[in-house]
């Protein structure tokens, strides 16, 4: 699987949270480009199947990664993949947002939302899915929380925000399938813990 985030959103330019994909509002020009580069990187790989979220932006970027071939390679898309649900929150800064995130505890809901750890739960569950795919090759396009996720886990990281916290928008991180089971089963672990 290759797991990306979306290029830069509109929302990511003015600083704003956006947990539902009704609001999204698309790509930036630079969020553009970022797909078209990503596009570029990979030409040369044969794609059996684009996952994306519910979210316009993560479904732009696919397109734009696809290219030529967006509509020859069969997509799905998957709510689960969907960015946090943060409630009353939505709308708010990115400043707000993670002020609310260092008051409160990964098991605490957002107002009206969804805790981190029920977010770490669900994105668990939709890796999962994608692994009982019997497509070879799956390039996955969602948000920077459950790529940040995966790849800490993969890793065996005790934190699924540690080491590796900032996800550059549109660049690939490849798992294989044992790569992508011990991220779902450490993700689980984590946040039950």
């Amino acid at each position: 699987m290759l797991l990306a985030r979306h290029g830069q959103s509109v929302f990511n330019v003015d600083g704003i949270v956006n947990g539902d994909p009704r609001l999204d509002r698309g790509l930036s020009a630079l969020g553009v480009a970022e797909g078209e580069e990503l596009q570029r990187r990979l030409a040369a790989v044969t794609i059996d199947l684009c996952a994306t979220s519910e979210f316009p932006r993560a479904q732009q970027t696919a397109r734009l990664a696809l290219g030529p071939r967006a509509g020859a390679t069969p997509t799905l898309v998957d709510p689960g993949l969907n960015d946090i649900r943060i409630g009353s929150l939505e709308g708010e800064t990115l400043d707000t947002y993670r002020a609310w995130k260092r008051s409160h505890a990964r098991a605490d809901s957002f107002p009206a939302g969804e805790s981190l750890d029920d977010a770490a739960c669900r994105y668990a569950d939709a890796f999962d899915r994608l692994l009982g795919h019997t497509e070879e090759t799956i390039l996955c396009i969602c948000h920077e929380i459950p790529v940040r996720y995966a790849v800490n886990a993969a890793a065996g990281s005790t934190s699924l925000d540690a080491p590796v916290h900032d996800v550059a928008n549109a660049t690939p991180y490849v798992f294989d399938a044992d790569g992508l089971r011990r991220a779902i089963d450490r993700m689980r672990d984590l946040a039950r813990s």
